[in-house]
């Protein structure tokens, strides 16, 4: 198989790209990003690197008819959405949905692509009091209108690979993944736990599926090996309550009344310059939702086994 992976200079894209060379059946990778000279990526003869601004107009295109044809790329891994919560506008939607749409259609037309990975989120599920906290892929999605870009632009792109399902001979795979506490990995939740008091609404304490990033990497190599077409929650290895979640970073929890908490988080954000908002993560906080893995279990025989490397082990001993 031969891959191209978007997204190749951010941590997880580093990650996959280092598990990709490790794995024999992978004959070549071409990773794609926008630094000029990626430094961390490593050395290797089945290892390509291509500087490429997927938002230009016809950049899709011409990579893959151009370096992916001449590489006889069979396989894509994409996964390159906007990490900073805080922004929004056109390039931003470019950069999370026009992309997606690019590289979908050149990869149909494309005489040697048949599998293209999307790598989602689970944060495009609605969160409501009236709906399940535990997610299968038939839940509900956020058409909210009033949702942030953030979330819009995550619940159009995936819809823009699920419009392909069955529109063409190309297999895409969508991977709505649980989030993802990591640096790099653009999670609100690891932006959230980096004060040393978390604030979480009074009253609410909800259950919050995390995903490793040595899983996340595992389950698309799982779907880039299965012929499985269609949509899986990709869950974590570990389930906490919030509290418990702060806890286990070493963090002191404080519950606040649920009006005073995005002002507060707005103003540490205008002086401390963090990216998490309470806007953003509101109902979350208060209702939760946790995704159901066993299709991906049944489809791409993926199971997660890696759990957070936490701070603070659960008897309150700082770990090394």
């Amino acid at each position: 198989m031969r891959v191209l992976v978007t997204g190749a200079t951010a941590p997880s894209g580093e990650a996959l790209i280092r598990a990709l060379l490790a794995d024999r059946a992978i004959e070549h990778v071409l990773a794609v990003g926008l630094d000029a000279q990626p430094v961390l990526l490593p050395a290797s003869p089945r290892l390509t690197y291509r500087a490429c601004d997927l938002t230009r107009p016809r950049a899709a295109h011409d990579l893959l008819f151009g370096q992916g044809l001449a590489l006889g790329i069979d396989a894509i891994v994409h996964g390159a959405l906007h990490r900073r919560a805080s922004d929004h506008g056109a390039r931003v939607h470019a950069q999370n949905v026009e992309t997606t749409r690019e590289l979908l259609t050149a990869s149909a037309r494309h005489p040697t692509v048949r599998r293209f990975v999307f790598v989602g989120t689970a944060e495009v599920y609605a969160l409501r009091a009236a709906e399940p906290t535990l997610l299968d892929e038939d839940a509900a999605l956020e058409f909210d209108p009033g949702a942030p870009q953030w979330i819009r632009d995550r619940v159009e792109a995936d819809l823009t690979v699920c419009a392909q399902l069955t529109a063409s001979a190309l297999r895409p795979i969508v991977l709505r993944c649980a989030e993802v506490i990591a640096p790099g990995a653009g999670s609100q939740l690891w932006d959230y736990l980096q004060s040393r008091v978390c604030l979480r609404p009074l009253g609410f304490d909800p259950m919050i599926n995390v995903l490793s990033r040595e899983d996340q990497v595992r389950a698309i190599q799982r779907a880039l090996a299965s012929p499985h077409v269609g949509v899986c929650n990709i869950a974590g290895a570990e389930t906490w309550p919030l509290s418990a979640i702060v806890a286990r970073w070493g963090r002191v929890g404080l519950p606040v009344p649920g009006p005073m908490l995005a002002p507060l988080y707005r103003l540490r954000s205008w002086t401390v310059g963090f990216e998490f908002r309470y806007d953003r993560n509101a109902r979350r906080f208060h209702f939760g939702g946790v995704v159901d893995g066993r299709r991906a279990e049944d489809a791409l025989g993926y199971r997660p086994t890696t759990p957070i490397a936490w701070p603070v082990a659960s008897h309150g001993a700082r770990l090394a």
